[in-house]
């Protein structure tokens, strides 16, 4: 029996972030996720590392600054994820008097320090280019800046760095059962490829299954469940772009929410979110047409060109396990976005931790903090931090810069194909184009500026194993694949599992 140190159940954002955290500290780590890494919660957000501006509502300024805090850290970790955004929100006199939004925006700049982006302002729509795409009775209204993250690849590149300082990630693997026996936690896996069941030792056990996180603990772990935790889902549509501008929008709502309209993949745009309770498996959560209706009224309200039905090109759900302390909330916009951490450990038992809650912004404070909870139980935990420790592919200061940097050394490679490597691999992408001397060195063409050089490093060193984790998850390229060019890649992933090694490998 293999015997860990950590074992996480979970490959979203907060069981990597956790894994990568925990190997740095010097700790033995196992991390196991039933499917894809992100599959779930974690690559259906709105791609935002934000402070969350609506939360000074609810007079959540400790969540507010820690996550303005966490924004800048992300900045420098990851400059190929994450980007500075600029967002226009609409003033409108209905909803709320314009001293209460000053002075939010105003705590917006102020409230963490290590504000390293611009300050927001207020613009009249005469002067502005958002005024020739809002209707005309909004005259004025607010300029702020936030982040764009690439949200599946922040998850991946966790678990590359988890992978890096020496902890295992295993995926396709389901957690069946754990039960505690003397110090340790005698866990039970299975591939679920093969259904080969396989038993582990651990001396500290993370649950970390983000909207399973109770079914963990009933059905798994025979514990009981937490009354407080509260699945709320969050739904978006993608429509063809809006507007060229590369500015997004924050809509205020009658009912308190905020609904975002945002520049995507460079074709799109990403409109949501809704937030409401959910009762059903997480794996069925999808879009429902009152939802679509919603998104689309809230839209029409603003600006001037309609959308509706027939303009969507895709859609998806979320679901997240937030933790309600309170009894009774007007609605689930109110529910906190914080985390909620509860360790297990009574009786000189191996702990238990659970995460609850959280958004991508925090995990790596999620993370820190979840390591300082677990260190009693370990005492020869290294104290070392990831705040300056780039994510891997980060460490560069311009994006821009890197990207001409590139391009200037592969100048027969399309200049498109280039932003987009640099923005999913960062400096990785020197490796990814070892020997790489002319465009047909990257192999066949397979669509959209996929190539199988990229599919071979995607299943080498990023436990891609299907057309839709590499579509979906890693590249984002779903969206303009068509069916020939989807069955040309699955059949070259078929031909490449056939091999008994990838022909081409990486040492990251």
């Amino acid at each position: 029996m293999n015997h860990t140190d950590l074992f996480i159940i979970g490959g979203g954002i907060n069981g990597t972030g956790i894994a990568a955290d925990a190997a740095n500290r010097g700790l033995s780590t196992i991390l196991c996720e039933q499917g894809d890494l992100a599959c779930g919660t974690s690559s259906k957000s709105s791609h935002l590392i934000h402070g969350g501006l609506r939360y000074l509502d609810y007079y959540q300024f400790r969540l507010v600054k820690e996550s303005l805090e966490e924004r800048s850290v992300l900045l420098k970790r990851a400059p190929h994820l994450v980007s500075p955004l600029s967002f226009i929100l609409p003033y409108n006199q209905q909803l709320k008097p314009k001293w209460m939004i000053k002075l939010g925006l105003f705590l917006y700049d102020h409230l963490s320090h290590q504000n390293i982006l611009p300050a927001s302002h207020a613009i009249c729509f005469k002067q502005h280019p958002a005024g020739k795409l809002i209707q005309n009775h909004f005259t004025q209204g607010f300029s702020y800046t936030d982040c764009l993250v690439d949200d599946a690849r922040l998850v991946i590149h966790n678990a590359i760095a988890a992978q890096k300082s020496g902890a295992t990630i295993r995926t396709r693997t389901r957690f069946l059962s754990a039960k505690r026996r003397d110090h340790h936690w005698e866990i039970c896996v299975e591939d679920v490829r093969t259904g080969e069941k396989e038993y582990i030792s651990a001396a500290a056990l993370v649950n970390a299954a983000g909207p399973w996180v109770d079914d963990v603990l009933c059905n798994k772990l025979q514990l009981s469940a937490s009354p407080q935790m509260q699945l709320v889902k969050g739904s978006h549509i993608i429509v063809p772009r809006l507007y060229k501008e590369d500015f997004a929008f924050t809509l205020s709502t009658t009912d308190h929410r905020i609904v975002f309209i945002i520049p995507y993949l460079q074709k799109y745009s990403l409109i949501g979110t809704t937030e409401i309770l959910y009762r059903g498996n997480p794996n069925d959560a999808h879009i429902s047409a009152a939802e679509i209706t919603y998104l689309c009224d809230v839209v029409n309200k603003y600006l001037i060109k309609p959308i509706s039905y027939e303009h969507i090109v895709s859609t998806y759900a979320g679901v997240r396990p937030l933790y309600d302390e309170k009894t009774t909330h007007a609605s689930p916009s109110s529910i906190t976005r914080d985390y909620k951490l509860i360790l297990d450990a009574c009786d000189h038992q191996p702990p238990l931790l659970s995460i609850f809650g959280g958004k991508i912004t925090t995990y790596r404070k999620l993370s820190e903090k979840a390591l300082g909870l677990l260190q009693p139980f370990f005492k020869n935990m290294k104290q070392r931090s990831t705040r300056d420790i780039p994510l891997p592919g980060g460490g560069f200061d311009n994006l821009d810069a890197y990207i001409k940097k590139i391009s200037h050394l592969y100048p027969f490679l399309p200049f498109s194909l280039i932003q987009r490597w640099v923005k999913s691999y960062g400096t990785h992408v020197e490796k990814f184009l070892e020997n790489v001397a002319s465009l047909s060195d990257l192999g066949v063409h397979i669509g959209e500026n996929l190539y199988e050089r990229e599919v071979l490093y995607l299943m080498a060193n990023e436990w891609a194993e299907t057309a839709e984790d590499i579509l979906w998850r890693r590249t984002k390229l779903g969206l303009s694949f068509s069916e020939k060019d989807m069955a040309q890649l699955e059949m070259m992933i078929l031909n490449l599992r056939k091999r008994s090694a990838a022909p081409l490998s990486w040492s990251l």
